[in-house]
């Protein structure tokens, strides 16, 4: 055994140097917390990605922030208004988007040190112009898109002795409504406003709102709108659609038994009727594209960065990590069935599998397709009060027997009052 080695003096200042590079360490360790605020279905989207986040993050908690879709809209308007409350993450329904871009509330990601535009050309083009503000700012980035599509039952239609390729007009689409109803008792469609609300969404000129012109004069007078009232007025009026409306318990019980045989909706409907809506109808389901070479977006979720914010830079983290990243999307995509946003994620090998609940039909090439045929629409801070008013114009027709033009001519009144 050789000697012990003589014990050395620790300097008093190198004993003081090693404790604060402790205490540095320590709080280095210490977490940040983001707080994002979502709306349900996304909120399980983020439950799955969040623990890779935190693998390349371990010191961030990502707390989320749920509430019902339109509370949440109301909240965070609320919250901009006063200053207080926001959260440092956000995510913006499409609905929404553009009444957020024209405030001033979110930080624009043009700018330094977000710089997005980078990574503009990576998405679906139509979604950046959704999130963008009349003046360029840029204050959402597209995290998944809803491909219009035409959703229908194939036992229904068998029964029917339909062809769904007949259902690819609009008189053929009501002819066919006709002898569903009568052959099968089943309706056409759960809510017959769905029918205005696809043709209104797909017939928008180019880079307009679909409520306003490109000098932001209100449009909702117009021919394509009286053809959409028209269309869902007929099909009221010959009894096809259940009168329900969607997001009720009603609405999933026409999907689990068969009542409503036909539905337009995002491609996103698949994920929610495969996981929770009407999980027995595998396999009952199938798709196509809209009527008369329609294309049209029907929903899509933006995240953006209220700037009041304390966390920007790694709020801005988790939002590539959501967004850019490709794992991301189509882990999202494989949970929810959240169509991504991102075109590299439209091009893995699971977009050409079969989808076993649409009878193995190859879905996600057909919604593939659509998205990348939607036509880019401007968005306009008066977009939300202009669905609203319509919305309301659309319900008088229906339920109470108003005119066409005479509700649309009230319509646009009550949104240049709003506007005003």
């Amino acid at each position: 055994m050789g000697q012990e080695a003589p014990k050395k003096e620790i300097p008093v200042k190198r004993v003081i140097l090693m404790a604060l590079l402790v205490l540095a360490g320590l709080g280095l360790a210490q977490k940040t917390t983001l707080t994002v605020a979502v709306f349900p279905n996304l909120d399980d989207a983020l439950k799955v990605l969040i623990p890779a986040f935190n693998k390349k993050f371990p010191n961030v908690e990502v707390k989320l922030v749920v509430q019902q879709y339109g509370d949440h809209h109301n909240a965070l308007t609320t919250a901009l208004a006063t200053g207080q409350g926001l959260p440092d993450v956000a995510a913006i329904e499409v609905g929404f988007v553009g009444r957020f871009a024209e405030g001033q509330g979110f930080e624009d990601f043009n700018k330094a040190p977000y710089n997005a535009a980078q990574y503009k050309q990576l998405f679906t083009p139509y979604t950046i112009a959704q999130a963008t503000a009349s003046d360029g700012r840029f204050i959402g980035m597209p995290v998944d898109i809803g491909p219009g599509t035409f959703f229908y039952r194939v036992d229904v239609l068998q029964k029917a002795q339909i062809d769904p390729k007949n259902m690819t007009t609009w008189p053929g689409y009501i002819a066919a409504g006709r002898k569903i109803k009568a052959t099968t008792g089943s309706f056409l469609i759960a809510d017959a406003a769905d029918v205005a609300w696809i043709n209104i969404f797909a017939s928008t000129p180019t880079n307009n709102s679909p409520y306003f012109d490109e000098k932001g004069n209100v449009v909702v007078d117009s021919p394509r709108f009286v053809r959409a009232f028209e269309l869902a007025k007929n099909i009221r009026a010959a009894g096809l659609d259940a009168k329900i409306g969607a997001w009720t318990n009603e609405w999933y019980d026409a999907f689990k038994k068969g009542t409503v045989a036909t539905q337009f909706s995002g491609a996103w409907l698949q994920g929610h009727l495969q996981n929770w809506m009407a999980p027995e109808t595998k396999g009952l389901w199938r798709v196509q594209q809209l009527p008369e070479g329609m294309y049209a977006s029907w929903g899509g979720s933006f995240l953006g960065i209220p700037s009041t914010s304390k966390n920007k830079a790694m709020a801005w983290e988790l939002i590539k990590f959501l967004t850019v990243n490709k794992e991301s999307q189509i882990a999202a995509f494989k949970s929810i069935g959240a169509f991504p946003a991102l075109l590299a994620a439209q091009e893995d090998p699971a977009f050409a599998e079969p989808v076993e609940f649409l009878g193995g039909q190859k879905a996600r090439v057909l919604w593939r397709d659509a998205a990348r045929r939607v036509k880019a629409l401007k968005a306009n801070k008066y977009d939300r009060v202009a669905f609203e008013i319509v919305s309301t114009a659309l319900s008088q027709v229906l339920d109470e027997g108003k005119d066409i033009p005479a509700a649309l001519a009230e319509a646009k009144q009550l949104i240049q009052l709003r506007m005003r």
